[in-house]
């Protein structure tokens, strides 16, 4: 596999965190917040990372873009 981003060869698996925060909502306490645990491919070149966002996350992201809270 090859960094999509400057074609190195230098890639590591990692586990991930994150916590997507939509935008456009105020940053205060309480806000939503969207928390995913993906596998990331990370190019230890560049820092250009890769992952695929679960299924259901991806469907909570993809209402709440839409307006549906």
């Amino acid at each position: 596999m090859y960094c999509a981003s400057c074609g190195s060869e230098n890639l590591g698996n990692f586990r991930g965190e994150i916590a997507v925060h939509i935008a456009g909502l105020p940053s205060a306490a309480g806000d939503p917040i969207v928390w995913m645990f993906p596998d990331l491919v990370i190019c230890l070149d560049c820092g250009v990372a890769r992952f695929d966002v679960p299924e259901a996350e991806l469907r909570v992201l993809a209402k709440r873009e839409a307006g549906g809270g």
